[in-house]
């Protein structure tokens, strides 16, 4: 299996209406009733009496009827409803940012073997790649805490200021990393500003999840929750190929000096500068958190919606830990994994992986709007019975040749989007919607940092340290884990939207 060059170039690989002084009538009052009698089943009521006033982008641009019931399809709507204009420039202002948040995130890996050696100088040239790839592990390290305080951010001042941050702090991060002076101009100062912007920038995709999670199910119309969730998805496999797509161009157009001397440099400022002007798009988004909810959330202690809704966090985790891991290892792992195996050249293994997610981005909004139709939970349940069923053969096809290779990217990849277009809809149905973003954030960012982190580095031990199955052996195993969270803590979804309009759902 490659080494540190592999897991640094398959990181790579691996995610309004204008607010103008329109006054909105917009109140919340919850109910989450927990323990109810029935595992899994969480009730939300969101009603708007109509008593309090807000303004501009705070008017409440979303329909939040399915009231948090873990895995029951919001699909209170007629099929054959359509988004509201605003609803759509709000979708895309959501997902545009989200994909250049994860286009900054990722482009870093894809560069480090270009700029290793300009910051960090003892030892060799692999030294310094290993030294490159530990700085992007700490933005890792960095994603729980900034899903926790972007989180709180979230829910205390609203889901557009917490992306509005979260977009913020990435693109000067990677404005930080695109102009910083190499080691031989600033000494050690290069490096500290190097991992200071990493940390940054791990801050700012901690939180960017949650707060998009949570933005994309509520501004989403009835019957469409499902489709606006899948493209949470959708902005983060968009962001992963641009950066792999432009750091190829820079590639192929610059020759290897003038790559190492200033063309690494060119992704990171392309990306700081577009993210802050997406910053402006995001300005106009319509705010989907009410005021009493809000400052309702405010008066709660930091960890409060965290320890009131254990339960729940409990099952983020579990149905994360597989999907994550599945993620991670199709992504960045099975391409090392061919051409350690298969003698896949590594230039094939990459065309596969890129195909591969090009045939998730497609699937990514059928997925989701097939959602809409049987439920979450049915997706969940195929997704992650699929792989604990199927993970160890296709791990192991994979491993047989570029044909194999494919077929397994794909496979795997069209069952992940069970998930995928379905993991923003499913986690914020499990918390209130005052707790939303603090309830994702910190437990999902975890989860995350745990499982699908290390997912490549397990991956490379295990080769040199296990038997060749146990590695795929664990992805299914936590894959049967998501199954049986998504079995017996996620609530039975209800029959295909065949309900006459307004019907409560339950």
């Amino acid at each position: 299996m490659e080494r540190a060059a592999g897991v640094g170039a398959g990181l790579s690989a691996g995610t309004g209406a204008v607010g103008t002084g329109r006054t909105g009538c917009t109140t919340g009052a919850e109910v989450h009733d927990r323990d109810n009698g029935s595992p899994g089943t969480d009730t939300e009521t969101d009603t708007d009496t109509g008593t309090g006033t807000e303004t501009g982008a705070e008017a409440d641009a979303g329909t939040d009827t399915g009231a948090g019931v873990p895995g029951s399809p919001a699909t209170a709507g007629a099929p054959g409803d359509t988004a509201a204009p605003a609803g759509r420039r709000n979708l895309a202002a959501a997902t545009a940012g989200n994909a250049l948040e994860w286009y900054d995130w990722n482009v870093y890996a894809l560069m480090a073997p270009f700029f290793a050696t300009k910051f960090f100088v003892t030892g060799g040239v692999g030294t310094a790649l290993m030294s490159s790839l530990a700085v992007f592990a700490v933005g890792f390290v960095a994603r729980p805490l900034g899903g926790l305080l972007m989180g709180v951010i979230s829910d205390r001042r609203g889901r557009r200021t917490a992306m509005l941050l979260s977009i913020a702090l990435m693109a000067a991060g990677s404005l930080v990393i695109g102009l910083t002076p190499d080691y031989a101009t600033a000494g050690v100062l290069a490096p500290v500003l190097l991992v200071t912007a990493r940390l940054v920038q791990g801050l700012s995709a901690g939180g960017e999840f949650a707060a998009a999670a949570a933005y994309l199910v509520e501004s989403a119309p009835s019957g469409r929750r499902g489709l606006y969730s899948s493209f949470l998805y959708i902005g983060n496999l968009t962001g992963t190929l641009l950066a792999s797509g432009l750091g190829a161009l820079l590639a192929l157009l610059l020759s290897a000096d003038a790559m190492a001397s200033w063309g690494w440099r060119v992704p990171f400022l392309v990306g700081g500068v577009a993210a802050l002007a997406l910053g402006v798009l995001r300005r106009g988004m319509a705010e989907t958190l009410d005021g009493d909810t809000r400052r309702a959330a405010s008066g709660e202690g930091l960890f409060t919606p965290l320890r009131r809704n254990a339960r729940a966090v409990l099952t983020l985790c579990g149905l994360t830990a597989g999907a994550t891991v599945v993620y991670y290892t199709w992504i960045v792992g099975l391409p090392a994994h061919a051409a350690a195996e298969a003698g896949v050249s590594r230039g094939n293994a990459l065309l596969a992986t890129t195909l591969a997610q090009i045939v998730l981005l497609a699937a990514l909004p059928a997925a989701g709007m097939l959602a809409d139709r049987i439920g979450p939970r049915r997706m969940v349940m195929v997704f992650a019975g699929g792989f604990a069923v199927a993970g160890v053969p296709l791990h192991a096809l994979a491993g047989h040749s570029f044909g194999g290779l494919l077929t397994a990217e794909v496979t795997g990849l069209l069952l992940f989007s069970g998930y995928g277009a379905t993991a923003a809809l499913v986690m914020a149905e499990l918390f209130p919607r005052g707790a939303r973003g603090t309830g994702i954030g910190l437990p999902y960012a975890a989860t995350v940092a745990a499982f699908g982190g290390t997912a490549p580095y397990v991956g490379l031990w295990a080769a040199d340290h296990a038997p060749s199955a146990a590695f795929p052996a664990y992805v299914s195993v936590l894959c049967a884990v998501t199954f049986l969270f998504a079995c017996f803590r996620l609530a039975p979804d209800g029959p295909a939207p065949s309900r006459p309009r307004g019907r409560p759902l339950g």
